[in-house]
C-alpha cells in the first residue's frame, strides 16, 4: 500500500513518536517505525523507558571527545574518522538516527552546554559538523544537527524567545548549519525548544521552510528537541515533520481534527509523513538485535580512534623555557582529584557509558621515561576549603625527589551541563588556592587543565606551562600524557576567545536572560568578532595553540579562486599548525566586524619541511545578507585578506579586488556603538536600528499561561503552585550539594513550561489538563484541579478511541 492511501488518522500518527526512543512505523504502508538515541560524542542507547536525560543506565559505548574538544583539532577529517566510528557503533547498537552534532553558536563563556558546541564562529561549527556528519552517514546512519537554531542558553530552555536581528540571525547563528547541510546532507535535523523572534522553532516556517528546504535544499526530516513541540498542527504546515518523544494520541487527534475542520491540508500531513517514512527506508537495519553489545575488538579499536582525536584536539596555551615535553627521566609529582578520578565528559543528555575509563595518574605511573614521585589529591572535588589537602600537596610538591609538579585542576561535574548555565568563568577557588600555594615549593608547574568552557586564570604567569585538553573522552588521560611526553606534539587550536575576566565578554551584562525574552543586543559582535573590533585585551584569542614546533608563514598570494600561502617548519620536530583566512570588508561599507574567518587549513609538516597551502573561497567568504532584499550579496570593492595562526597574529595581509554585484553601501550612522563594536555602550534606540523595529523586553507577567516555565511560579498567587516551584528549586540545590552533580530531572521540570506536559507523558495529560493546571498556577487551585480530574478521565476515553481506530484501519 502506498503511503498515500493510509487514512488521514494513520499518517497523523507517523508524525509523533511511539515511545521515548522510537517512531512510529505502520505495517500496512511497510514503514518500519526507527530507533533515535543521543549521540553528539557517544551512542547513549538506553536501557529503560521513559528516560531522556540519561539518568539511568545505558549500553556500554565509546565516549570521545566532546564537540567543544574537538572542534580545537580544526580538523574536519579527524571529525570524520571519529564520526565513522560513532556511527558504526550506532549501527551495532541497533540506533537508526544519531542525534548530534550539535553546532549551536557559543555566544557566551557560561551557557551550560557550550561543551556540546563546536565553537564561537560557523564556519569552524559549520565545517567540523560536516565532517562528522559525513562519518556517521557513511554507516546507513542518519546524523541529526542540532539545535536549529538560535539556542544559547540553558535557563529557560523551554520557555525562552531568541530575538535576534535578520542580518545577524543568517550570518551568524545559521551559517554553520547552512554549511553542514550544504556539503554533508543530513538526513535528520532536530529544533531547538525555544521561539525565534517569537515563533517556536518546530513551527518557525521562515526558518523551516524559507530558509531550511527552499534556499539550503534541505529534503529530510525536521524532529522537534524531546518535549519542544508546541502545536502540532503548526509544526506540520510550518515543516516539522516529528514530535518526540510519544505525546499519545493527542497530537493525532489534533492533526485529525484540523483536517476535518479545513484548517490544514491532506497535503501537509502527506508531506510530513513521507520524510518520515523517508528515514525509515534509508536507515533500515538489517540483522542487528537490540540487544547486542559492542565487540571487544571494535571498543578496543574505537578506543584507539578517541585517542588519537584527543591527541589531535589538546591545545598548548603557554611553555615558558620549553618546560614540555618532559625530558627523559624526570620525576614527577601528580597533584589533584582529576588526575586520579578523571572528568573527561559533561553531563546531561549527551553522558555515555563509557567502555573503557583512564586516569592521568596511572598513565603517568606507566609513562615510559618519566618517574612518579608521589600523587596528592590537593583539593576536594566538590569545592570544600581543606587546608590539610593543600599541604600535604605542598609538601610532595617540595621534596628533593621532585623535578617538577603536574596539577590537573578545572571544572567540576556540576559547573558544566544540561540543564543549566555556568554562574562565573571560575574554577573553584579551593583548585586557584592551590596552584597558588605550589608556588611556594619552588619547583616548575605544569598545569593540565580539564574544562569544556572557557575559564579565568589567575595563576597563568605562576606556572611554566599549560596544556588545555578539555574534555577529552574516555582515552583522553592516555592522550594527555602522550603530549606531556613528546610522543605527540600538541596541534589543537582555540576554537573560541578565552577572554581576561567574564566582565569583558560581550552579552555579560544580559547574559543568561532571566525573563521571557533573550535579546541578543550585541547583534554580529560575538567572540573574536568583538574583541578584535572593540579593542579589547584577551587571555587568548580565537585560533590560539602553541606547539613543540616552530612555524612561518610567507609568500601569500591571492588567485580567482583562493589563496596560497607557503608555510615552513623551522623546527627539528614534526608538528601541524592551521592556517586561517580573514576577510576584512571594503572601507564605507556594510556594517561589518573587523575581521572574519572564512577559510582554514591544517598541515603537517616533517622538521624543517616546506608546503603550499591552499584556501578556497567560496559562497561565504565575501558575502553579507541585505535585509531590503531578502537576499544574499557582495560588495564590490577592495577587501582585505589576512593570513595567520590566530585571530590577532596575521602577519601577512593581501588586497583583493571584488566585482561583486552592489556597490558599498554606508552603515547607518544612527548605529551609534555598534560602529566602533563597542556593544557594551549600545542604546535601545540603536539597537532598534539594527533590528529593524523597537525591542522592549516584556516585564513579569500578571498570569501564567501553558508557556511560562514552573520556575516561575514561585510568584504565583497560588499557595499550591508556588509551593511546587519553591519545593523543587530547594530540591535540586540540596542534591547537587549532596551529589556534587546537578539533579537533572528536577531542572527539566523548573525549565519546563506546562504545555510540554502533554508532550512528555505519553499521553497521560492532554492540552485540556494543561489548561486547568495553569489555572492552579493563576491561584484558581480547586477549579484547576477540577478540571485535571474531570480531563484525565475524558482524555483516556479519547485516547483508546484513537487506539481503536488505528487498530481497525
Amino acid at each position: 500500500m502506498e503511503l498515500e492511501e493510509l487514512s488521514v488518522v494513520e499518517k497523523a500518527a507517523m508524525l509523533s513518536g511511539g515511545s521515548e526512543w522510537d517512531s512510529r512505523g505502520n505495517d500496512r504502508a511497510d514503514i518500519p517505525s526507527f530507533v533515535m538515541s543521543d549521540g553528539p560524542h557517544g551512542v547513549r542507547r538506553q536501557l529503560g523507558e521513559g528516560d531522556h536525560l540519561g539518568i539511568g543506565a545505558s549500553k556500554p559505548a565509546t565516549c570521545f571527545p566532546t564537540a567543544g574538544t574537538v572542534a580545537n583539532s580544526w580538523d574536519p577529517a579527524l571529525a570524520e574518522e571519529m564520526g565513522e566510528a560513532l556511527g558504526s557503533e550506532a549501527h551495532d547498537l541497533d540506533v537508526n538516527v544519531l542525534l548530534g552534532p550539535g553546532l549551536n553558536i557559543k555566544r557566551n563563556p557560561l551557557c551550560g552546554r557550550n561543551f556540546e558546541y563546536y565553537s564561537e564562529d560557523p564556519i569552524v561549527a559549520g565545517r567540523m559538523a560536516a565532517g562528522l556528519i559525513r562519518g556517521i552517514q557513511s554507516n546507513g546512519i542518519s546524523a541529526c544537527p542540532k539545535h536549529f537554531a538560535v539556542n544559547s542558553q540553558e535557563l529557560r530552555r523551554q520557555a525562552s524567545n531568541s530575538v535576534v536581528d535578520e542580518r545577524t540571525m543568517r550570518e551568524l547563528y545559521l551559517t554553520g548549519f547552512e554549511i553542514a547541510v550544504r556539503e554533508a546532507k543530513p538526513l535528520t535535523i532536530m529544533t531547538s525548544y525555544n521561539e525565534i523572534n517569537g515563533v517556536y522553532a518546530h513551527e518557525n516556517k521562515h526558518l523551516l521552510q524559507e530558509i531550511l528546504r527552499d534556499e539550503w535544499g534541505f529534503d529530510g526530516m525536521v524532529v522537534s528537541d524531546w518535549g519542544g513541540s508546541n502545536s502540532a498542527v503548526a509544526a506540520v504546515k510550518a515543516g516539522g515533520s516529528l514530535e518526540m518523544p510519544s505525546p499519545g494520541f493527542t497530537s493525532v487527534r489534533e492533526l485529525e481534527g484540523a483536517v476535518k475542520a479545513g484548517t490544514l491540508s491532506e497535503a501537509d500531513i502527506n508531506a510530513r509523513a513521507a520524510e518520515v517514512a523517508k528515514i525509515a527506508a534509508a536507515t533500515k537495519l538489517v540483522g542487528v538485535g537490540r540487544n547486542d553489545l559492542l565487540k571487544d575488538d571494535i571498543a578496543a579499536a574505537h578506543h584507539d580512534v578517541a585517542r588519537k582525536v584527543a591527541e589531535g584536539s589538546s591545545v598548548l596555551l603557554k611553555n615558558d623555557n620549553a618546560t614540555l615535553p618532559f625530558k627523559a627521566g624526570t620525576r614527577v609529582a601528580v597533584i589533584g582529584d582529576m588526575a586520579a578520578t578523571a572528568r573527561y565528559q559533561g553531563s546531561g543528555s549527551s553522558k555515555v557509558n563509557a567502555t573503557k575509563e583512564e586516569n592521568i595518574l596511572e598513565e603517568v605511573k606507566n609513562a615510559e621515561g618519566l618517574v612518579l614521585a608521589g600523587y596528592e589529591q590537593g583539593y576536594d572535588r566538590q569545592g570544600k576549603a581543606d587546608r590539610v589537602l593543600v599541604e600535604d600537596a605542598v609538601a610532595l610538591a617540595g621534596k628533593e625527589s621532585v623535578d617538577v609538579v603536574l596539577a590537573v585542576v578545572g571544572l567540576d561535574e556540576r559547573s558544566e551541563s544540561e540543564g543549566l548555565d555556568r554562574s562565573t568563568m571560575a574554577i573553584p577557588q579551593v583548585q586557584n588556592d592551590l596552584v597558588e600555594a605550589l608556588k611556594g615549593a619552588g619547583k616548575p608547574i605544569v598545569v593540565v587543565l580539564v574544562a569544556g568552557s572557557p575559564v579565568e586564570l589567575p595563576w597563568i604567569d605562576d606556572v611554566a606551562a599549560v596544556l588545555y585538553v578539555g574534555l577529552s573522552g574516555q582515552a583522553g588521560a592516555s592522550a594527555t600524557v602522550r603530549a606531556l611526553t613528546g610522543e605527540i606534539n600538541p596541534s589543537g587550536h582555540l576554537a573560541e576567545t578565552w577572554p581576561m575576566h567574564y566582565e569583558d565578554c560581550p552579552s555579560s551584562g544580559w547574559y543568561p536572560a532571566i525573563g521571557r525574552d533573550a535579546i541578543y543586543r550585541e547583534g554580529p559582535f560575538v567572540g573574536y568578532r568583538y574583541y578584535e573590533t572593540a579593542g579589547v585585551p584577551v587571555r587568548f584569542p580565537f585560533g590560539y595553540g602553541l606547539s613543540y614546533s616552530t612555524f612561518t608563514y610567507s609568500a601569500a598570494t591571492a588567485g580567482e579562486n583562493g589563496i596560497d600561502v607557503m608555510v615552513s617548519n623551522d623546527s627539528d620536530v614534526a608538528g601541524s599548525t592551521v592556517v586561517q583566512l580573514y576577510v576584512r570588508g571594503p572601507q564605507g561599507g556594510v556594517l561589518r566586524p573587523d575581521r572574519e574567518l572564512k577559510g582554514f587549513a591544517k598541515v603537517s609538516l616533517a622538521a624543517h619541511e616546506s608546503k603550499s597551502v591552499h584556501i578556497d573561497f567560496d559562497r561565504y567568504t565575501f558575502r553579507h545578507f541585505d535585509v531590503a532584499s531578502n537576499e544574499w550579496k557582495t560588495e564590490t570593492g577592495e577587501w582585505t585578506l589576512m593570513v595567520g595562526d590566530n585571530a590577532e597574529h596575521l602577519p601577512l595581509t593581501i588586497p583583493r579586488t571584488v566585482a561583486g554585484d552592489v556597490n558599498p553601501v554606508a552603515a547607518d550612522t544612527a548605529l551609534g556603538h555598534y560602529l566602533s563594536g563597542h556593544v557594551k555602550e549600545v542604546t535601545d534606540a540603536e539597537m532598534a536600528i539594527l533590528f529593524g523595529h523597537e525591542v522592549v523586553a516584556p516585564g513579569k507577567p500578571v498570569t501564567f499561561d501553558v508557556n511560562d516555565p514552573i520556575m516561575s511560579w514561585v510568584d504565583s498567587k497560588g499557595f499550591v503552585a508556588r509551593t511546587v516551584a519553591k519545593m523543587l528549586t530547594k530540591q535540586e540545590a540540596k542534591i547537587r550539594q549532596k551529589t556534587g552533580a546537578p539533579d537533572l530531572n528536577t531542572l527539566f521540570i523548573l525549565n519546563m513550561p506546562p504545555r510540554a506536559m502533554s508532550k512528555m507523558t505519553q499521553g497521560m495529560v492532554d492540552s485540556a489538563m494543561v489548561d486547568a493546571i495553569v489555572k492552579i498556577a493563576n491561584g484558581h487551585t480547586f477549579r484547576g484541579l477540577g478540571g485535571v480530574i474531570a480531563g484525565f478521565f475524558r482524555n483516556q476515553s479519547a485516547n483508546k478511541r484513537t487506539a481503536k481506530e488505528l487498530n481497525n484501519d
